[in-house]
């Protein structure tokens, strides 16, 4: 595994932390993932900085996340869960700690149900204001029934992992297509995260992703961001090795100039770290 450059951002992890209760509506035990734990990951694979969001497990607390920025510091941004009925004075509470974004999710249970897109509308333009971003995970053909309401957010969209593009299809299918004229709009970033979450080769490389990472780098090396999606709880425990991770990026961005740009620019920017 090469070394990462200096300030490199894992711009999508979690916390879990037993001093937190889950939802009521959340199905599973979470795992044990603290601060403590993730500082021990950034010590192996060189990450200095890092954006904490709020898994669905927590519901709308962002109780977690917020101790989490408290310990981690002026290194960690974070990006929260919350319901439409939101006030302005709970979006400048999370504000003044470091919060710069909410993730609003088609995929896993939610404590308020069913996610529909007005909820994403109302959201985007709660927070303008602000100057956050919507984060967005989605299934593919979630995305593609939205695309003129993405493509015409006040804020900054970002799409979680990859938009979830099947390797089958590649970059010639349907999903790919949408994110790059999502891209080619100019107010879209893409995660580069969750690579086991479709692929079929599976670890260590996942292969069959390697060539849909590497396409959206070379169409928008300026709007993408890595994350590690630690503690990878879409997968069973103990089977994602995050240095492996680390490889895939490292095939995705090709040299280190590209490297740095996903990792340290471009997250920079994102999410204002100084």
């Amino acid at each position: 595994m090469r070394p990462l450059p200096e300030r490199a951002c894992d711009a999508h992890m979690h916390i879990f932390d037993a001093r937190f209760a889950p939802s009521p509506h959340w199905p599973r035990k979470p795992p044990h993932a603290d601060v403590a734990a993730y500082r021990q990951l950034q010590a192996r694979n060189g990450t200095g900085r890092c954006v904490v969001v709020t898994p669905s497990t927590y519901g709308v607390d962002n109780a977690c996340t917020l101790d989490a920025l408290a310990q981690l510091g002026d290194s960690a941004r974070g990006v929260a869960v919350v319901d439409a009925d939101v006030s302005q004075e709970e979006l400048a509470r999370l504000a003044s700690q470091r919060v710069c974004g909410l993730r609003v999710n088609f995929v896993s249970p939610q404590s308020w149900g069913e996610t529909a897109p007005r909820m994403l509308e109302t959201l985007a333009h709660k927070v303008a204001p602000l100057g956050w971003h919507i984060q967005v995970f989605a299934h593919p053909e979630q995305l593609l029934a939205m695309e003129p309401l993405l493509a015409s957010l006040p804020v900054p969209l970002v799409i979680d992992h990859i938009g979830r593009v099947d390797p089958a299809e590649g970059t010639q299918g349907p999903a790919f297509k949408l994110l790059q004229r999502l891209l080619g709009g100019g107010n879209t970033w893409v995660k580069l995260s969750g690579a086991y979450m479709r692929s079929r080769e599976g670890a260590p490389r996942y292969g069959d992703m390697v060539p849909i990472g590497q396409a959206l780098v070379r169409h928008a090396p300026e709007q993408v961001v890595w994350g590690s999606d630690w503690p990878h709880t879409t997968e069973p425990a103990g089977s994602v090795n995050d240095d492996d991770l680390v490889d895939v990026l490292l095939a995705w961005c090709g040299n280190a100039d590209t490297l740095r740009r996903v990792l340290v620019d471009n997250p920079q920017r994102l999410y204002g770290f100084e």
